[in-house]
Order: C-alpha cells, then structure tokens, then sequence
C-alpha cells in the first residue's frame, strides 16, 4: 500500500470515531484520533485474524487497554468487515441495546478480545492471553498454538499500579510474544501528564526485562518496522508511540479538550478540511473501505491452513484441544468427585478446609489437563499446588502452577486473560483479606461471565496471631455483594470437594472459595451422591421430634459451632435444626418451595458466621439472631478470639435462650 492509501486509511478511523463522539454527545474523540495510525498497520499488514471466523483459536488477540478510546477498536471491527459491528452500531454509540458500549465489553460483538475500562486491567490481561498461547504452545505444539498477543495502552494505564505488577512478570517469564503500544500522547483529562508523572517509562519496562523501542506514532513504516523488530525479540516489546491526541484537530489536537468530550461541529469540520477527508458523517470511500475490507480477508488462507493442520492431528490431541477451547469439562470429572465423596464417607477426616481443598485439587488436577493453578506468594499456605503442578519457569512452560509472586492485582487479572483466551481453567491462592486486591478484576470476570477462580485461605478470626491487618471480617459480604460471583464457603471436606465441583461446573463466571486455616470437625458423615452444595442451603442436622423451634444457619468453620449449640439446645429441651450455608448465591436460585423449606417455620432462628452480619437478613429475618462479628479482629490463638468475640456455642445458647424467654413474657 502507498503512504496515501495507509494515511486514509487511518482517517476512517479518525472520522468515523470523531462522528461517532458527536452523535453521542459522549465519549472520548482523542484516543482514536490519536492512535489510528498505530491500528491502521497493526491490522492491515500483522494481525492474524479472519472476521469471517471471529474465535479461530489460533488468531492473535488484541486489547485495548486504554478503554475509552472504544471508538477505535469499534471503527477498526466494522472498517475490517466484522459482521456484529455495521454501520449502524457505530451510529448507536454508547446507546442503550448497542455492541458500541462506552467501554469495550466482551462479548457484545466478535473482536472484542476483553472488558476494558478501568486502567490498566487491559494490560494484565494481555499478559495472561500471552501466558496461555505459550503454555498451550509447549503442550499441543506451534503447528496448533502459534500466535501474538497485542495491546495498545495509554498513559493511564502505566500510571495505574496493577501495570507494574504485569509488566515485571511478563518480563521475567520472557513472554516475546507480547506486544505492548504505549500510546505515548502526554496528555490525561487533567492536562498535560508532566502535572502528575514523571516516569522515564522506556526505562521503567527495560528495568522490567523487555525489549523497548520509540517511534513516531504518525509514521507507518517506523511502526511496522518496530513490529517486526518486536517479533524478532526474546522478551516482550512495548514499542512507545509518540502520537498527537486528537490527531488533525485545529485547535484541540494535542491538550486535554481532544480526550473525553465530543470535538464539536466546527472542530470535526476544520479536521475534515485539515486532513482533507471529504466524506460525510459515518461515510467511508467506496476504496477505503475497499482496501480495509481486502485487509480483512488476508488471513483466510492461514486460517484454512491451520483448519487442516487441525484435521491431520492425532484424534486424541483434536479432541481434547477442542474439547478445551469449547470449555467443557471431560465425562470422567463427575466420576472423579462421586469417587471421592465414598471414600471421605468411609473415614471423615478432620482437617482444615485449606487442606482439604488441596486433597480435592489433587483428584482435580488428576481429572482435567485444563487446571493452570498458582498462588501469590503463598503456596504452602493456599496449598494450591499438587504432584501434578510443577511449577511454570521462564525457560520451561510445561508445568501448571504460577509463581505470581505478591501481586494479587496483576495476578487476577492475568486470570481473566487466560480464562478468555481459552483452552485453560486458571486458579489462584491468596489470603481472603487480600481479594480486595482482587476485587477489581473478580469484577470484571463477574461482568464478562468468565471462569476463574480464587481460592481465598485464611477466611475469618480463625487464623489467629496475624491479627486485624489480615482477619477479613466485612469481605465475604463485600464478594457476596458483586452479581455473577459465586462465593463458597465449604464446612468440611466433602463440601469442599462439592464446591470445587461446582466452581469448575459454573463457566459463566468466577467464583471464590473461602477456606479455614484451622482444623474442622466433620459434618458430612455419609455418602451422599447429589451435591448438596450446589442447593446453596441445606438442613445437615435435623431437629429431634415434630417440628423445630430453633434453626441455626451457618456456614464454613461456624457450622461445628452450630451443631455443638444444636446438642446443648436439643439437651435443654428446645428441639434444634442446623442448616448449612455454603453458597448464599445458588440459594438464591432455588424454588420459592424449596427456600421456605430450608428457611424452617421455627420460633427463633439464628446465623453463625465469624464476619459481619450484612446479607444474612434475607436468610434468618430482620428479627433474627446473629452472632458474629460487628468489627475489626484483634491478634491471639483462635479458640481465645473466638471466646473473646462471643463466636461459641455457649453463646449461641444463651442467646436463643434469651430471645425464647422474651417470647414467653
């Protein structure tokens, strides 16, 4: 292509995004502008996709880190010949019903690789996307595994410290197939970036072990060269891009009014003169669009190709390599569990749930290739890890297990890039206190509907001498409060081995499971082949005689408690029913029959949970006891704190007890 072709190109780009700010009254104009020259060659001479087979597995990805420049990935998509993304849909710009979201959503049309926004997730999870390609690489060889991860990021994104995280392990795994473009503008919504940062970012990602190289953002040939020295690397390359925000604006390009309000009428008409593009609002020259069109099609051949490369594979390796990228879990999983829960029926053990997770990993892992766990720096705390999970160093991807290092942040992030790459189930250890660390990306894996998930040990008071700074007390309400996340706390082995099931079962998003540090008694004591757990509630000790006239609801380590109150309550003579509560979410989904059930008719009922009270009154009534907690822990041996904080049987007595004697006044 000539110069002038490649430069008009980009002006589709800028119009069509500049137009479609304007329509809107809404959205950010500068980004597109800015970058559409960077996007113009990265899609018309080296991406490796096909429109016309959106999912192909061995497509190269791209993210849009920088989310509020949509504009350019949506002008690009239709440019491209995308079939969800018509004219019509640019037109629709951040309406209500449209694919053209503000921000970039996964799943509202094909190409869009990833839910952006918030800065610097992008850039994780492009990190996690290069993590998958070159572990599915090592296990099902290039001929099926070969392809690139791209990502454009802004300023912002840099800034945002979930982007060191990524960066520093990118560069220590030696991911040479990453491709970051730093967007290299200079300008923020508050003005120029050197009112806030002064980072040499050049040096800050060679510090990070890549491969760095500066051009001109506006020059074609010096991005493509920068390309293909990227592809020649053995590290991961951020190419910085030294573009004007607003590109072809006559008084807005390059400040802050270019990068999150519509230009205007006047200044898009003066960049239509100044960039001499003649074509009306959301109209493309019949051989622009000709051209990015023919750009769209040049992949299919290597698509095909792939196809056969597919088709001649051993029938085993195909299998299971479509097996994984449709997300299925293989037959013999279910028979893997059920084998398990007769063989935990036979001897209960008493163990610590952490500990038990790690007896049913061990059995998962066994059962599913896909599984790809890890821990941010506490292994042999989360005991994520099992004989099968060697780790995954630079040099050697053939094991399963991540080193995430402390970087709770990034590292769920990257999750929800492997998750959407395809072709793996990522898991995570960390303390439950730190998911507010990963709360963000646990979000955003709940709104795109994504498989990941986060075992979160240390879940209450119970880990003792640590104190306050690491005993979450108001995160199981703060989890439970994100829509699309499944929360999990098991009370003993088996219901761990249920909630496992049950996570791995649930691929329309991300689950957490919250697991003890200290030993647990258990309370499954006979085989069962329904997962019980998968009810959200259940009544795992029922009352003596007719009717119950207590009903403690508990969940995970308060559920002994429960059945210890249950004994000396029944004793007394007030005949007592306990209910487990593993999952308030599919509880939730249960019959209106089936949660009056389980809710009981008895006089006084009661939740046992060593957190806040928040979310329980929509299981035990706003005129129900609780005992738990109502602050912050403090740093002891756990059965003194669990004394301390009125978290007993005893006091699960004496309150319903006291709740009985005011009835009867």
């Amino acid at each position: 292509m000539t110069q002038q072709k490649n430069t008009r190109m980009a002006h589709a780009i800028r119009f069509l995004s500049a137009d479609a700010v304007q329509k809107a009254n809404s959205g950010h104009p500068g980004l597109p502008m800015g970058a559409a020259d960077i996007a113009t060659v990265l899609f018309t001479r080296f991406m490796k996709f096909d429109p016309k087979q959106p999912n192909w597995p061995n497509r190269d990805r791209f993210v849009l880190s920088a989310g509020h420049g949509s504009m350019l990935l949506y002008s690009s998509l239709y440019l491209l010949g995308y079939k969800d993304m018509d004219i019509d849909q640019l037109k629709n710009f951040r309406q209500l019903g449209s694919m053209t979201a503000g921000h970039p959503e996964y799943g509202h049309a094909a190409g869009i690789e990833t839910t952006t926004g918030p800065l610097g997730q992008g850039i994780a999870n492009a990190v996690g996307m290069a993590m998958a390609e070159r572990k599915l690489a090592d296990e099902f060889g290039g001929d099926l595994v070969d392809h690139y991860t791209y990502c454009l990021a802004g300023d912002g994104c840099l800034m945002e410290g979930i982007s060191q995280e990524a960066i520093s392990l990118a560069g220590h795994l030696k991911l040479s197939k990453l491709v970051v473009f730093w967007d290299d503008n200079n300008i923020s919504i508050d003005g120029p970036i050197s009112i806030s940062d002064s980072t040499d970012q050049i040096a800050r990602f060679e510090a990070s072990n890549w491969n760095t190289i500066r051009v001109d953002g506006h020059d074609h040939e010096a991005i493509a060269s920068a390309i293909e020295a990227a592809h020649a690397s053995d590290k991961p390359t951020m190419i910085a891009c030294k573009t004007q925000i607003g590109f072809g604006a006559p008084n807005k390009a390059g400040t802050a009014a270019a990068h999150g309000a519509p230009l205007g009428p006047d200044e898009i008409a003066g960049a239509r003169e100044a960039l001499g593009w003649d074509a009306e609002p959301f109209e493309v020259p019949e051989d622009v669009l000709d051209n990015w069109r023919i750009a769209g099609l040049r992949c299919t051949h290597a698509r095909k190709d792939w196809e056969a490369r597919l088709a001649d594979a051993d029938a085993n390796v195909r299998g299971e390599f479509e097996r994984r990228h449709r997300g299925d879990l293989p037959a013999k999983f279910n028979d893997a569990i059920l084998d398990l829960k007769k063989e935990l029926a036979e001897e209960p053990p008493k163990k610590a749930t952490r500990k038990a997770s790690q007896a049913v990993l061990e059995v998962v892992n066994g059962a599913l290739s896909e599984t790809i766990g890890g821990s941010a720096d506490l292994t042999g705390s989360n005991n994520t890890n099992t004989s099968q999970t060697a780790a995954i160093t630079p040099d050697d991807f053939s094991g399963r297990f991540v080193h995430w290092g402390i970087r709770e942040h990034a590292m769920a992030a990257a999750m929800n890039g492997i998750a959407l790459h395809g072709g793996l189930i990522p898991y995570s250890g960390g303390f439950l206190i730190f998911s507010d660390y990963c709360r963000p990306s646990i979000r955003l894996a709940a709104l795109m509907g994504i498989r990941a998930i986060h075992v979160l040990t240390h879940d209450s008071i119970g880990l003792g001498e640590d104190g306050p700074t690491h005993q979450p007390v108001e995160h199981l309400a703060a989890l439970r409060a994100i829509p699309n996340l499944m929360v999990f706390r098991p009370a003993d082995v088996t219901e761990t081995a249920e909630c496992w099931q049950l996570a791995l079962e649930y691929d329309n998003g991300p689950s957490a499971i919250a697991l003890t540090r200290q030993d647990l008694e258990p309370v499954r004591m006979s085989y069962e082949e329904d997962n019980l757990c998968s009810r959200g509630a259940y009544e795992v000790a029922a009352a003596d005689g007719d009717e119950a006239v207590v009903s403690l609801f508990a969940s995970g380590s308060e559920v002994e408690i429960a059945m210890a109150a249950k004994a000396a309550l029944d004793a007394a003579g007030h005949a007592t029913r306990v209910v487990s509560v593993p999952c308030f979410e599919l509880f939730e989904q249960q019959g209106e029959a089936y949660r009056a059930s389980v809710k009981g008719t008895a006089k006084v009922n009661v939740g046992i949970e060593a957190a806040i009270r928040q979310g329980w009154d929509a299981i035990i009534g706003s005129d129900g006891l609780f005992v738990g907690m109502n602050g912050f822990g403090a740093s002891a041996p756990y059965k003194e704190l669990y004394a301390h904080f009125g978290i007993t049987a005893d006091a699960v007595v004496e309150a319903v007890q006291g709740k009985l004697s005011e009835a009867a006044e």
